[in-house]
């Protein structure tokens, strides 16, 4: 499969399982979509949680 496939296949999993608009899909790195992707499927480790100062950024960048 080439990139531009695989890119696209990816931005639309993205765009409908996480509701990432294709902006959101292009600024993200691989990484943050596998652990995204992983925590949605229920994969994150079970002591892998966030500290409350954590919590507290994510709040801060996205207040919705």
């Amino acid at each position: 499969m080439s990139f531009f496939k695989a890119a696209a296949r990816l931005a639309g999993v993205a765009g409908w399982l996480l509701g990432w608009r294709p902006d959101e899909f292009w600024r993200s790195t691989p990484v943050e979509l596998e652990a995204v992707l992983r925590a949605a499927r229920g994969d994150d480790e079970p002591d892998a949680g966030m500290d409350a100062g954590e919590l507290e950024r994510l709040r801060a960048v996205m207040p919705d």
